[in-house]
């Protein structure tokens, strides 16, 4: 989802809707949590409770999405990562990466998550 920008249409309104959540009120809280996020993709874990209120959490942005970010004006991934590479990005920067996602990965530190993109790793490093 992007951030601070939610409106309920799809796929939000639809899928909130047919569990009876109040999709105006989700709206609203999600745009306030991610009013410091403008410009990213924040994925979130939505869960909705049988009396109809909801809780969610945000997670860190797709490691995709940090990988165009830091690839030098880079604004979408190769169409054919095999032959084609649109960016370059350091180790320093991979390492940075790997440090912001690691509250969402299983890794046991930074150089193991920084292992664990290897599709992207032949494209962007």
């Amino acid at each position: 989802m992007l951030e601070g920008k939610l409106i309920p249409l799809r796929p939000v309104g639809p899928v909130l809707g047919q569990h009876g959540v109040a999709i105006q009120d989700f709206c609203m809280r999600f745009n306030d949590a991610t009013k410091d996020k403008m410009g990213e993709v924040v994925p979130v874990e939505i869960t909705v409770f049988e009396d109809r209120s909801f809780s969610f959490i945000m997670k860190t942005a797709p490691a995709a999405e940090l990988l165009k970010k830091s690839g030098r004006g880079t604004e979408k991934g190769a169409a054919n990562p095999l032959k084609d590479k649109v960016g370059k990005v350091t180790k320093a920067q991979l390492k940075e990466i790997a440090e912001k996602k690691m509250v969402d990965l299983n890794a046991n530190d930074v150089e193991g998550a920084m292992k664990m993109w290897p599709e992207q790793l032949e494209v962007w490093v």
